[in-house]
């Protein structure tokens, strides 16, 4: 079971009572005109998604709180959460140091991009 806070109101409670919406950070194709996505674009937008062992990164709503989305860093392996964060930040740079080369987040995040609050 996870036992999870909600970064915005601060509302604890199990994964029932919170909302999993998947990967983090998945951007949509972008263009004014959509003829000019390609469809290995869109299928990836779609379809593709990473699935590692260990540190992952995921979208989670607060459904018994304020009804608000966040971000979640979370070990697939020990179930343990590593910081949350909002919806519109990069994960914290002590975050982004933990990504061992194996796993498929490895690079994904320019550390100068990354944010600085939400480590627990």
């Amino acid at each position: 079971m996870l036992l999870i806070t909600c970064p915005v109101c601060g509302n604890v409670g199990d994964e029932t009572d919170f909302h999993y919406g998947g990967q983090a950070h998945i951007a949509r194709p972008a263009s004014a005109n959509p003829a000019d996505v390609s469809d290995e674009a869109q299928r990836d937008y779609l379809y593709v998604r990473l699935n590692p062992k260990g540190l992952h990164f995921e979208r989670w709503r607060c459904d018994r709180g304020c009804g608000k989305w966040f971000h979640m860093a979370r070990d697939t392996v020990t179930m343990s959460i590593k910081a949350y964060y909002p919806i519109t930040e990069k994960p914290p740079r002590e975050i982004i140091a933990e990504i061992p080369p194996t796993n498929p987040w490895y690079g994904v995040f320019d550390e100068s991009q990354a944010g600085d609050g939400g480590a627990r």
